[in-house]
């Protein structure tokens, strides 16, 4: 048992990898560029703050060194990308970025990494970091619901790429197995449902990938489609600018 345990982990770790490396393409865009346009902090703020504490709480759990591991990344990754952003932001965004940053990943994650260690013991400490960490994550699945809601909206999944879908449904069901297997409550239910709503998503794509939406429709919900995509999926705008760029050379060809 100890063995596949090990196994699933370790490949859920590969997995989860992928899955924080996916805005690599949006920063190497932004390097290129030289700003970072429109891009929103917030997902990289969230995300650093998700990681720490899911890493924080892989190091209180007994035998918790894959979920220490797979979240360090993610810390370093994160991180790495805050730094970008705010080099790379204009002053205002660079303000935003700030008081993210201080309020959610240094103070937030002071007060409960201070309060946990000071006021708590044992299993009380852990089962407390559990659910926040599970509150935390069943809060950015806001994001997905709201992607999901627009796919429907529209009849199109031209804001929800495929294989980060795929690839976020399968993190989920592998962690899923994980936690079932260690009895791990907490990244049971974060997970499973991420696998449900992962699920959702690629039967609505299958459902609609081959979209005839209304002119009129599509115009509409263009703008309040982009605010949402940011949330869950912010290195989308990096793959539509690529495509539209091939597409004009392939036009003027």
């Amino acid at each position: 048992m100890e063995d596949s345990l090990f196994f699933i982990g370790l490949i859920g770790n590969v997995i989860s990898v992928l899955v924080f490396g996916s805005p690599i393409p949006t920063f190497w865009r932004i390097v290129k560029n030289g700003s970072t346009e429109e891009f929103d902090p917030l997902p990289y703020v969230t995300a650093f703050l998700s990681a720490s504490l899911w890493a924080y709480y892989g190091i209180l759990k007994p035998n918790g060194l894959l979920v220490t591991t797979v979240n360090g990344v993610g810390v370093v990754l994160e991180a790495l990308y805050i730094s970008l952003y705010t080099y790379f932001a204009p002053p205002p965004l660079k303000v935003k970025a700030g008081i993210l940053v201080a309020v959610l990943d240094i103070g937030f994650i002071g007060v409960v990494i201070g309060l946990t260690r000071l006021a708590m013991k044992g299993d009380m400490r852990l089962m407390v970091i559990g659910v926040i960490c599970s509150g935390l994550s069943l809060l950015m699945y806001g994001s997905p619901l709201a992607v999901m809601k627009m796919v429907i909206r529209t009849k199109s999944v031209k804001y929800m790429p495929f294989f980060l879908s795929f690839f976020l449904m399968l993190n989920g069901g592998i962690w899923t197995l994980y936690a079932l297997l260690d009895w791990d409550f907490f990244l049971g239910i974060s997970n499973g449902i991420g696998f449900i709503l992962g699920i959702i998503q690629l039967i609505l794509y299958i459902i609609y990938m081959n979209p005839k939406v209304p002119k009129h429709l599509n115009i509409a919900v263009e703008e309040d489609s982009q605010l949402h995509q940011r949330l869950i999926f912010p290195n989308i705008d990096a793959h539509r600018s690529t495509d539209d760029e091939e597409r004009g050379t392939s036009s003027n060809e």
